[in-house]
């Protein structure tokens, strides 16, 4: 691991940790200075130019800029047709990236009780590099963060392990969750065990308590993303997706997650209370919505009647929002029902986002906080 200079550091001796230095990552629910967003132009992932997929994140951004700055980067040659389309509350930064998964490519924050903030730059593969990622290359996703670092005038923690965002998901009271199927891949890090993978979540993010859920979503192409499966909504709470369908795949891995929730304890000691977001669908690619993109040898194919990993889970906790993902018009309102529930003193605003879906991921994939630290 590789850190930033600190005072006191012997010349030689090794790096002290993120952790030992007192930064944590903060829960998504605690608040933020802002929201970062990539602007969708890739070819091979999103149909007809991405026009269709820029509506959508016009939207999203749109619903979050109402409770806190959001700022989206843009290749180049798409800076002037973002900054025309976006509200003029959105920042537009020219940040040039490989594709829009924010979530996944940009920093993990941290943030130290004395007001600094900080951030994690983990490796980045496009989700197992040329053993099952997603699209090659990757190299203007992997130089966001240093960007993103130099823009913010903030500290960054090198740290040389393949990790995605929206692998990991926090209460910012020392428990993180996770999947055996995305962390433990052996496109990732095939020679780190999972006492090894633990040793870095804790000297990094400044968790104490590590759950582990076996699998992902159900086709989900991340390789099992926690974001898509379950999440905090508050501390010793999560929101899980449930599906009530024996016959569906998502039955099963929905009550195994949910037994070993069950039986949890959190860093704090607490039982976890489970609330159950309905599974969308199943959502299918059509016919019409796989046309219209690029077929290139090293990108994720897209067919008709491939199932997509749709999930109500995949939502964004902003100040004064939460923007969660519209997806079957059959379970829209029952979902956020739920999410208004879980949190009162926030808006739920939905968006249609079967746009997003079809590239891959959905809104909390394409987003990723700041946290306010001061």
């Amino acid at each position: 691991m590789t850190t930033q200079p600190h005072d006191g550091a012997a010349k030689g001796a090794a790096p002290i940790t993120p952790a030992a230095q007192g930064f944590a990552m903060p829960a998504e629910f605690a608040p933020h200075d802002a929201c970062w967003m990539l602007w969708p132009q890739r070819p091979d992932t999103w149909r007809y130019g991405a026009k269709p997929a820029q509506q959508a994140f016009i939207e999203v951004a749109t619903a979050i800029a109402q409770s806190e700055t959001v700022l989206v980067g843009v290749n180049d040659d798409q800076y002037e047709n973002a900054r025309i389309q976006l509200p003029r509350q959105v920042r537009v930064v020219e940040l040039s990236s490989n594709d829009a998964w924010m979530r996944d490519v940009g920093p993990t924050f941290l943030t130290h009780p004395d007001g600094r903030l900080a951030m994690v730059d983990w490796e980045f593969n496009a989700w197992g590099g040329l053993d099952g990622g997603l699209y090659f290359p990757w190299d203007k996703d992997r130089r966001i963060r240093t960007k993103i670092a130099e823009m913010l005038g903030v500290a960054r923690f090198t740290v040389p392990v393949m990790l995605e965002g929206g692998a990991i998901h926090v209460d910012g009271e020392g428990t993180l969750i996770t999947t055996e199927e995305c962390l433990l891949n052996v496109n990732r890090n095939p020679d780190l065990t999972r006492d090894g993978m633990e040793q870095v979540l804790r000297d990094t993010l400044g968790v104490e308590r590590i759950l582990w859920l076996p699998r992902g979503c159900y086709m989900d192409e991340t390789d099992g993303h926690i974001d898509n499966l379950c999440c905090f909504v508050a501390p010793g709470e999560v929101a899980l997706n449930w599906c009530d369908d024996p016959d569906d795949p998502q039955y099963a891995i929905s009550r195994e997650a949910l037994a070993i929730l069950e039986a949890a304890v959190d860093a704090r000691g607490r039982t976890l209370k489970i609330h159950k977001l309905p599974q969308p669908g199943p959502l299918y690619i059509a016919e019409d919505e796989a046309s219209g993109i690029d077929r290139l040898r090293h990108s994720h194919p897209r067919r008709p009647g491939d199932r997509m990993a749709a999930s109500y889970v995949n939502f964004y906790i902003g100040n004064e929002v939460v923007v969660m993902p519209l997806l079957d018009p059959a379970r829209d309102d029952a979902a956020r029902e739920i999410l208004q529930a879980l949190f009162p003193t926030r808006r739920v605003v939905g968006v249609p986002a079967r746009e997003i879906l079809l590239g891959g991921g959905n809104i909390h994939c394409i987003t990723q906080q700041q946290p306010r630290c001061r």
